[in-house]
């Protein structure tokens, strides 16, 4: 690896699987002093860590919570005192066909999705050093209108919405701000949030084989590649964009 983040503190979201995961295990492999992933569930951040190794800190937290994301601020900034990068990946993906959707999961959606979005990187952003990155974790579906998943779609774009004025409003502090839009990847947002079993998942990956250019679904590491990038020294005058990480499917 090239060390681009060598020294460097970060906090991921969602950081505890898939995207998230992948992003946190190549920050620390290219380099990163210190990683923050965070996520509801202990257990499964506990055995995150467990592979990630010692510079990943587990922090039980919820997006949704200011309390959480309050305590969070504090940690970091008692053991780190500063944020090079953050990543405001944690998000949710649920079905919600109109004239099925019920309130409760209108704001369960909006809750983590935009909500907690909003909230990680303004609690934080006071940790953020001057032209520091923030990468939000956008979707290819903020655009694209996907049937039966309006509040996701809809929640995606009030994040893509945020990284333009963002970028606007942080400029006297030279902080970057992107959104990653993935395409179809393989996360446990299928298994846990669409509840797909794996006969639906595999007619899933020959459906993407068929519409996508490069001719299949990706894997976690492939869309970190890209956070990575997004948050690095190469993309220092990158700012503002929407990044669609998606073989193609978008633009054909």
């Amino acid at each position: 690896m090239s060390g681009k983040f060598f020294n460097q503190v970060a906090v991921v979201t969602g950081g505890s699987t898939g995207i998230g995961y992948a992003i946190a295990h190549a920050l620390i492999a290219e380099g990163a002093k210190r990683v923050y992933i965070t996520g509801r569930s202990a257990a499964t951040l506990d055995t995150a860590v467990t592979t990630l190794g010692e510079k990943a800190i587990a922090v039980v937290s919820d997006v949704t919570q200011q309390t959480d994301l309050d305590a969070l601020k504090t940690l970091v900034e008692q053991q780190e005192g500063q944020l090079d990068v953050l990543f405001a990946n944690a998000g949710i993906c649920e079905k919600n066909p109109i004239g099925e959707t019920s309130e409760a999961t209108y704001y369960n959606t909006f809750d983590i999705n935009v909500k907690g979005v909003f909230f990680t990187v303004q609690t934080l952003l006071p940790l953020l050093k001057d032209r520091a990155a923030i990468v939000l974790t956008a979707s290819i579906c903020s655009s694209n209108g996907m049937e039966g998943l309006s509040l996701y779609n809809a929640s995606k774009a009030a994040v893509r919405s945020f990284a333009r004025t963002w970028a606007n409003e942080l400029k006297d502090r030279k902080i970057r701000v992107n959104a990653l839009s993935p395409g179809f990847t393989r996360t446990p947002l299928m298994d846990n949030g669409l509840n797909m079993d794996e006969s639906q998942i595999q007619a899933l990956a020959e459906h993407v084989a068929q519409i996508t250019p490069l001719g299949y679904m990706a894997q976690p590491e492939e869309i970190a590649s890209s956070a990575l990038f997004l948050a690095s020294e190469d993309a220092r005058y990158v700012n503002g964009v929407e990044l669609m990480v998606d073989g193609g499917l978008s633009q054909v």
